[in-house]
């Protein structure tokens, strides 16, 4: 079993490219309770974005872990560096048509369809490098749902978004392809997965 684990909230800084955003003190604080929870203890490794919110993530836990915490470039975030930061509103709309059209670059951005082979790609070479060790992947919420959808056999949709605000998990596993559950926030562990 795989868990995919989006980063909790971060602190906002227009003046700051998005991929080099820290976590809030609330993030932090989530992340923190979430690493002395005994369920983690099943994992053997922790492989995060590049990305300095899902670095920061995955290094509180590892740390909680004793493992060490691995990155691997292709699990950013849907790259979106052609309009840097948006204001909530334009970005929410900008978000629902970049899910709406997954073949169409809107504004720029990296299309929904090349951001779901790619985070594909990357967690399954991930998982190939070390096929037993159960491993937690920390990253973002887009690339997360486009992996979901990829893994559920759904269509691209932002309806299989996480929950607002970040900070959610699912779990799957890759030999065979399967979601073995859905989104959760980080204070709920997953179910029993025989």
């Amino acid at each position: 079993m795989h868990v995919y684990l989006t980063h909790p909230q971060v602190t906002i800084d227009p003046t700051v490219p998005v991929p080099q955003w820290r976590l809030s003190p609330v993030g932090v604080a989530r992340i923190r309770d979430l690493a002395r929870e005994p369920w983690l203890r099943r994992f053997q490794r922790i492989v995060a974005s590049e990305e300095v919110k899902a670095r920061e993530s995955a290094a509180l836990l590892a740390q909680a872990l004793g493992v060490k915490d691995e990155s691997a470039e292709d699990l950013h975030e849907n790259d979106r560096a052609s309009t840097g930061f948006l204001p909530p509103a334009e970005f929410e709309r900008v978000a629902n048509a970049f899910f709406a059209s997954p073949t169409t670059s809107v504004r720029g951005w990296e299309t929904a369809a090349a951001a779901q082979r790619r985070i594909v790609r990357a967690i399954e070479a991930v998982v190939e490098t070390s096929p037993s060790s159960s491993t937690i992947f920390v990253g973002h919420g887009a690339v997360g749902t486009l992996f979901k959808c990829h893994y559920a056999g759904l269509p691209i949709s932002r309806a299989q978004d996480q929950p607002a605000g970040g900070g959610n998990h699912f779990g799957f596993t890759v030999s065979p392809p399967r979601m073995l559950y859905d989104w959760r926030p980080l204070e709920k562990q997953p179910p029993e997965i025989d």
